[in-house]
């Protein structure tokens, strides 16, 4: 399979054209994409935004690419019902990456006082944020104890032509791998790979056991080696099909002040570890794409929560529900991290509330977990509600947990102490008022004639 973007927004063109949005005019790089990629949200598609004119920059701009359901199901060639179950099942078969010296982002490279990072379209999102972001950088580095590499995403915002605030707020592998050099008095090589196919996206975006590394999970999520190519001036293999590349280092004993940003929350938040990353080097292919993921509450930078939790809250009830049917963290309502909701056939009483506890304990930022029987459709809310307004008595239904671990991003909470709310409403065994239907045969007909008389489908 093709591992670049390019070669992706290339097919999406040629086989789902609707899915793909080619704005030629002129945008400016502050607020207006974002405003642009906020109205493409609303079309029935969602399509992918390529922008080929961006005032001051050289360089197309892609973003809106991993916003939508259908989109990544169709990038791994799946129907939207196995979306999950397939991402879920090829990160259990991880590849190995391969090495390969030469790479199409060397057609162009610029070193040390040379690198300009103010000639990428790297965008001002929101009037709160604090300048201008790269989102969609994948940041690669080592481990200076066991030489394992990692990538993620991590926010930078641009404060000169080599210099770039970072937020190592996740706190996971990549902030352990910064703790661990400056604890030696060295700072941390790293690449910033902007501009990489969905699928590489999604893979950074997991939590891998320990001792495996995020390329070879890519690599199971291709479905064959990830292509990794040596960096020039960082002892670092950044992936060969990025669109751009660049090196540099995340300086050891230098912190500034960084943000605001504008987060998925919908909130501007300042929280940072207020990082420093000084650029050595820019490569980029001729032609490149630059990559931007919408910040806040859009779309897109919800659905890069979303996925993941989804695959990982199915992964672990899998263990202990007998029955699971789906699992569904909502971009819109829940901001793709703080509702979750799971439907299942109860085959036994507390079944509700066992799933509810391995939720919450799965993930520090859920804050409510609702779960229903199989016949809700827990993509729909209205049905999820109405299983809610029901089937679920508060005195005997809803579940609190006081004073537990949430996230300093959430405004609500206090030092990242939250309370969390289980809600089971699912039926209880045994009899149960019958749920009312329409023999298919008759709806079909009615569906059939309602499309003639009107011009327009009804289901």
């Amino acid at each position: 399979m093709p591992q670049d973007l390019q070669g992706f927004l290339k097919r999406l063109k040629d086989e789902c054209p609707e899915q793909l949005l080619e704005v030629d005019e002129p945008v400016s790089r502050e607020f207006e994409a974002t405003a642009m990629v906020m109205e493409a949200e609303r079309l029935p598609s969602c399509p992918a935004v390529v922008f080929r004119n961006i005032a001051g920059s050289e360089f197309a701009t892609a973003a809106n690419v991993l916003a939508h359901r259908p989109r990544l199901a169709w990038a791994f060639d799946a129907s939207e019902e196995r979306l999950v179950h397939e991402f879920k099942e090829r990160i259990q078969r991880p590849v190995a990456p391969r090495v390969v010296k030469d790479a199409p982002f060397q057609d162009n490279t610029l070193l040390n006082e040379a690198v300009d990072l103010g000639q990428l379209p790297i965008l001002t999102h929101f009037e709160q944020d604090g300048g201008p972001y790269v989102t969609a950088g994948l940041v690669v580095a080592r481990d200076p104890q066991s030489d394992m590499s990692t990538v993620g995403f991590h926010r930078m915002q641009l404060k000169g032509p080599r210099r770039l605030g970072v937020s190592l707020h996740s706190r996971r592998r990549m902030f352990e791998y910064f703790r661990r050099a400056e604890e030696k008095g060295e700072s941390l090589e790293a690449a910033i790979c902007i501009g990489v196919h969905p699928l590489m996206s999604l893979g950074a975006l997991t939590l891998p056991p320990a001792g495996v590394e995020k390329f070879a999970l890519q690599g199971g999520l291709l479905g064959e080696p990830l292509e990794l190519t040596p960096c020039a001036t960082v002892d670092v293999n950044a992936p060969r099909w990025s669109e751009i590349v660049i090196e540099g280092r995340i300086l050891a004993g230098v912190r500034e002040k960084e943000g605001p940003f504008g987060e998925f929350t919908g909130y501007a938040s300042s929280r940072s570890t207020e990082n420093v990353f000084e650029a050595t080097a820019l490569h980029y292919r001729n032609g490149a794409v630059y990559q931007d993921i919408n910040g806040g509450d859009s779309m897109e930078h919800c659905r890069c929560l979303s996925m993941p939790r989804e695959v990982e809250f199915t992964n672990v009830l899998g263990k202990t529900i007998p029955n699971l049917k789906a699992v569904h963290v909502p971009v819109r309502s829940g901001i793709g991290s703080f509702h979750c909701y799971v439907s299942m056939r109860k085959t036994a009483e507390g079944q509700g509330k066992q799933a509810i506890f391995s939720v919450m304990g799965a993930d520090h930022y859920v804050k409510l977990v609702v779960v229903v029987d199989d016949d809700v459709d827990i993509f729909d809310e209205q049905q999820v509600l109405w299983a809610i307004a029901t089937r679920m008595q508060a005195n005997r239904d809803v579940f609190i947990v006081d004073e537990a671990m949430g996230t300093l991003l959430d405004p609500s909470a206090t030092d990242a102490i939250t309370a969390k709310m289980g809600i089971d409403a699912t039926k209880p065994l045994g009899e149960f008022a019958s749920t009312l239907s329409i023999e298919p045969k008759a709806v079909d007909r009615a569906r059939r004639l309602m499309s003639k008389l009107t011009g327009q489908a009804t289901g």
